[in-house]
């Protein structure tokens, strides 16, 4: 088998070593078809097949019912910033939106551009060290929607609460913490997550919206636009990015046998507790970047003590096959991305690495 790294890279992300070679076998003959995925017809029963298993075993590990339906589009999770505003932020409505890092802010910029939104809470001063707390924010019981992030994954923060928005549709960006832990899923009314981090490889965005929903959509939308078309036509309306679905019923499966979300969130909070142990044990060696209260399961951020010693661990990570822990520009240090598909080995190496290095430097 060719070299495998651990890969702590934001986004594409790693995958289940078990789903790539089961994708590798199938490559070029899909289960008898005589043909790969990416070369048969969307409109076949084959792929449609696919279709509708990637949406059923999402429900089933969701925990939602058929009064949702999963979408699979394209436009990454960027263009949800524009669909949603120009499907529910209808004249004389306001939205609310809780900026809580770099594309929370995107969202709420692009929501400005289409209609009047308010931030119902900003901790831009504070370098969006945390999660705000249900009293903090300001929240318009007439808005249209209200709309938050729920992993950030350049400061490494997460919400470990779902806000009470008393009736108020709640919108929520998950493509970077979806299906990674239990959760409510049916507090929510529209989640969309670009697929690239939890659920397979770029190019698929999953929408999950509510039936009634539907119902609000313009038929004054550009088609492509409209998120009533996508449904009807179960997500066929156009031809989709097919192998990336394809990819995604893969990794519902191996999540489904893996033991769904309880196992899942176990999983992902005893890895994330590795690495923040030689965080907090580093007697300051290591700061990280985000509030105990509001860290991330997903994306772990830190900093040593200089940039000398941030480029010196990115290059004596990289030769342990540590790779991909460049923090963003806006934090900078480190960056540990440990989706769903990050091993436990992958972040006890890790959390040793940390250990090590500390030793020879502090």
């Amino acid at each position: 088998m060719a070299k495998r790294v651990f890969n702590f890279n934001p986004g594409p992300s790693t995958l289940p070593l078990s789903v790539l070679q089961e994708a590798q076998n199938e490559l070029i003959d899909y289960r008898g078809c005589g043909m790969s995925v990416m070369e048969m017809s969307h409109r076949s029963k084959d792929f449609e097949a696919i279709v509708h298993s990637a949406e059923n075993t999402f429900k089933e590990l969701a925990g939602i019912g058929d009064d949702y339906r999963v979408l699979f589009l394209q436009g990454g999770a960027s263009l949800q910033f524009d669909m949603i505003p120009m499907t529910f932020l209808q004249e004389g409505k306001s939205a609310d939106y809780v900026v809580t890092g770099s594309f929370a802010e995107k969202a709420y910029k692009e929501a400005k551009k289409i209609g009047t939104v308010k931030a119902a809470a900003n901790l831009a001063e504070e370098n969006h060290r945390r999660i705000p707390q249900q009293d903090e924010l300001e929240l318009d019981p007439s808005a249209a929607y209200v709309h938050i992030t729920t992993n950030n994954t350049i400061f490494g923060t997460q919400w470990h609460y779902t806000p009470q928005t008393n009736g108020v549709p709640l919108v929520a960006d998950m493509s970077s913490d979806i299906l990674s832990r239990p959760m409510d899923y049916n507090q929510y009314d529209l989640i969309y997550a670009g697929a690239q981090k939890n659920l397979g490889p770029s190019g698929v965005t999953v929408v999950v919206i509510r039936q009634e929903l539907l119902k609000q959509v313009p038929e004054t939308l550009p088609s492509m636009l409209r998120y009533d078309l996508f449904a009807k036509n179960d997500s066929l309306y156009n031809t989709p990015p097919a192998f990336g679905i394809y990819m995604i019923d893969l990794m519902l499966e191996w999540l489904k046998d893996a033991g769904g979300l309880e196992a899942m969130g176990r999983h992902n909070m005893e890895k994330a507790a590795l690495i923040y142990h030689a965080i907090d044990n580093s007697n300051g060696f290591y700061s990280g970047h985000a509030a105990k209260d509001s860290r991330s399961q997903m994306n772990i951020t830190f900093r040593l003590p200089s940039e000398e010693l941030d480029k010196a661990f990115i290059q004596e990570a990289a030769a342990q096959n540590l790779t991909g822990l460049k923090g963003h520009r806006s934090v900078g240090g480190m960056r540990a991305s440990v989706y769903n598909a990050m091993s436990r080995e992958g972040c006890q190496k890790l959390a040793d690495f940390m250990t090590e290095f500390q030793k020879k430097n502090g």
